[in-house]
């Protein structure tokens, strides 16, 4: 095997420190490629922060309607964030089977609260969805304003088990009638 290793002399001569010392140890050598760049992560969407904080400024100064704020032909809407549009627009378009319905003409704010507390509890037991609430459009009332309408819409969106409400279409009560949406029993 002469040439394959170093003689002595050779070793000798060199310094400890010198790149030519593994080279004559080793020998001849070849470069290994580098090893490729892992692929990185996507980045994360963007998320629309501003929007984000415009909502929750709009859902913060939002107010229950008021007898003053709601006119007798004026529509009433009102969907949670978590229900889709699309089930909404169904919703509004009166497309969902109403499975109940309940009629608080009549009642006066006391006991259409007690009549409405009761209708919804027993809706949610029996695992219904969409429910109708007549309440009337209020043109009757004294002074001319409507009480319960007004009353009947802030205590549903009060209310965690509504995920949405509408007017009703004119062929299912109007705007004297809401549709309601009801989130699935627990």
């Amino acid at each position: 095997m002469a040439g394959s290793r170093p003689d002595d002399e050779d070793w000798q001569a060199l310094d400890d420190n010198d790149p030519a010392l593994l080279d004559k140890a080793v020998g001849p050598v070849r470069r290994i490629k580098d090893a490729p760049v892992p692929p990185r992560a996507p980045r994360p969407r963007p998320r629309p922060r501003q929007f984000e904080a415009d909502e929750q400024a709009a859902i913060a100064t939002s107010h229950t309607p008021q007898a003053d704020d709601l006119a007798a032909g004026d529509a009433s809407l009102y969907r949670r964030p978590e229900l889709p549009l699309r089930a909404f627009k169904r919703l509004r378009r009166g497309l969902y089977t109403v499975q109940d319905e309940i009629d608080l003409h009549q009642a006066g704010v006391e006991l259409a609260g007690e009549l409405l507390r009761a209708f919804l509890r027993e809706a949610r037991e029996r695992g219904l969805r969409c429910v109708r609430i007549v309440h009337g459009k209020g043109l009757r009332s004294a002074g001319g304003r409507a009480v319960l309408r007004p009353w009947v819409e802030g205590h549903l969106r009060q209310r965690n088990d509504v995920l949405a409400f509408s007017s009703a279409p004119a062929q299912q009560g109007g705007t004297g009638a809401l549709l309601v949406l009801l989130s699935d029993p627990a």
